[in-house]
């Protein structure tokens, strides 16, 4: 039932984007089970420093996160939201695993595969720890959780993907996010900081090809979910850093005039030589700005994790 109600938002939010002006495609639907693949390969590259400072992070500062997290040994859910492979949090579980912290993992992803594969990895890894893993929206299955007020939540968001939102999208996140948390619950949340454009470009303009390929598969999941002709050969991949304002902006370019028929949503779309769609965001923050978010939102920060280089934040918040 709920895979077909986010096919149902796939052709609305399609049909939104693409009739908009300029045109743009969401970026929560590049995860289905190949894009989340390719996006594992783009966190692999070593010019995409995100994963090296968060798992930097996890490594070396796994206790103090540890011992922020905890409250005694009492029972706590700890609750991550878009999980993918979970390779970064297994340092962190193996740890808690380790000292006999009184917890269980709730992984909770959109793709049913990357859940299937992380709840068998940790069976073989951590046979002993308590796993149920939840596939679909994040706040569906969030809301779900709120019912046991009892159990605190230690909710991670980590990877930097609240940059992925535009600045009223994560007005909306962090509100749910309040809303599905109960005083002294926690969260964590990934932030790439501000740095020098020449790194960050490197990171998101990769010679390798994967963030072309990221990108082009969501027209390649439009095509077989929603009946779409779109030719991904005619399509090319740019990416833009503006310092001001700290985003990273991702555009698939038309290379010709063309048209393309989708037939889920009875409608054909037409594209100008050079027309470009928007497709992904990613913005850089600074620890002011991220100590406002979690104020605005009836959040306090307890600690920052920050990485040696002070490329990324891996910032703890508790529910006030």
């Amino acid at each position: 039932m709920e895979k077909k109600i986010l096919l149902s938002q796939l052709a609305t939010d399609t049909l939104k984007g693409l009739s908009s002006n300029p045109k743009y495609l969401l970026s929560k639907y590049f995860y289905d089970d190949e894009g989340s693949r390719i996006f594992q390969d783009i966190m692999n590259m070593p010019e995409y420093y995100l994963t090296d400072c968060e798992h930097e992070i996890f490594s070396t500062q796994k206790e103090k996160i540890t011992q922020a997290i905890c409250a005694g040994n009492k029972l706590f859910n700890l609750v991550e939201l878009g999980s993918g492979d979970g390779l970064k949090t297994k340092i962190l579980l193996k740890h808690l695993v380790e000292k006999g912290i009184n917890f269980q993992y709730t992984p909770v992803d959109i793709s049913a595969k990357a859940n299937y594969e992380l709840v068998e990895s940790l069976k073989k890894e951590l046979p002993t720890l308590q796993v149920e893993a939840k596939t679909g929206d994040y706040f569906r299955k969030l809301k779900t959780l709120n019912g046991h007020a009892s159990i605190q939540k230690i909710i991670l968001f980590l990877g930097a993907n609240i940059g992925n939102f535009s600045e009223n999208e994560t007005t909306e996140f962090l509100s749910r996010l309040s809303t599905y948390s109960n005083s002294g619950d926690k969260v964590l949340i990934g932030f790439d900081l501000k740095k020098s454009p020449a790194i960050i470009m490197e990171a998101y303009n990769d010679p390798h090809g994967h963030t072309r390929r990221f990108n082009l598969n969501h027209l390649v999941r439009i095509n077989r979910e929603l009946d779409a002709d779109f030719d991904i050969r005619q399509f090319e991949q740019q990416t833009t850093y503006n310092p001001q304002t700290g985003e990273v902006k991702s555009f698939l370019i038309s290379n010709t005039e063309q048209t393309v028929q989708i037939g889920a949503l009875e409608k054909v779309f037409h594209f100008e030589k050079w027309e470009a769609v928007f497709m992904e965001r990613s913005r850089k923050y600074d620890i002011k700005t991220i100590e406002e978010l979690a104020l605005n939102h009836h959040f306090k920060v307890v600690q920052n994790f920050t990485d040696q280089r002070n490329y990324f934040v891996d910032s703890l918040w508790e529910k006030i």
